[in-house]
């Protein structure tokens, strides 16, 4: 295809895990939070919903928890292969996460990114107060973030790419002229125009090259 944008989504998509979780594991509240991210994926729950209750469990985690994460979490193996090969040949990636930007940020600057959107942790006196700041980025969102990202590029969003494993990816998926689903939900399986279940995100670059 003739495409130049990949959208991509982060956790469990271009990093094997899911942040909140891991936030949630220093507040004593992981098994919760991965119950509600779960439902809210194969789309049960209202995506902004279920980041109002997972982020209220978080509350009064130091902020340091930021740092501790980026060192914990890793790339998707064929994550940094598949952006660092699309960049080589003229295309921009994006990231657009309903994770935290405290983190995106770092991953994305690792990945040679400049674009990205994701939600942002309100911080109190160094330590988080279980509410997001700004707006949401929720399904709806990605789809807005994947439709911006193309206007300022000057292409048709028919030409980009979007990649992404659950249901709040699916307006993005839509909204993209090919949309990929990664080691996905049911449902996203189901929508997307191509599944992929294989361990390497490159496996990205063999559908984009048709």
């Amino acid at each position: 295809m003739n495409a130049r944008l990949i959208v991509l989504d982060v956790d469990s998509t271009v990093i094997t895990s899911e942040v909140i979780e891991l936030i949630a594991a220093r507040a004593g509240t992981q098994n919760e939070v991965a119950a509600v991210t779960e439902a809210a994926m194969r789309g049960e729950i209202d995506f902004a919903e279920s980041l109002r209750q997972r982020v209220a469990t978080l509350e009064g985690v130091p902020d340091t928890v930021f740092a501790e994460v980026i060192d914990e979490v890793r790339f998707t193996p064929g994550a940094e292969e598949l952006i660092s090969t699309l960049q080589a040949e003229g295309w921009t990636a994006a990231l657009v996460s309903g994770g935290f930007a405290e983190v995106v940020e770092t991953l994305a600057g690792r990945l040679g990114i400049t674009w990205f959107r994701a939600n942002r942790l309100e911080v109190a006196d160094g330590r988080l107060t279980g509410r997001t700041v700004g707006p949401v980025i929720d399904r709806a969102a990605k789809a807005v973030a994947l439709r911006d990202y193309c206007a300022e590029l000057g292409i048709d969003p028919a030409d980009a790419v979007a990649v992404g494993d659950g249901a709040n990816d699916l307006d993005m998926m839509a909204a993209a002229g090919l949309g990929i689903a990664f080691n996905a939900k049911p449902v996203v399986q189901d929508q997307a125009d191509v599944a992929i279940n294989e361990p390497s995100l490159a496996a990205v670059l063999d559908v984009v090259r048709r």
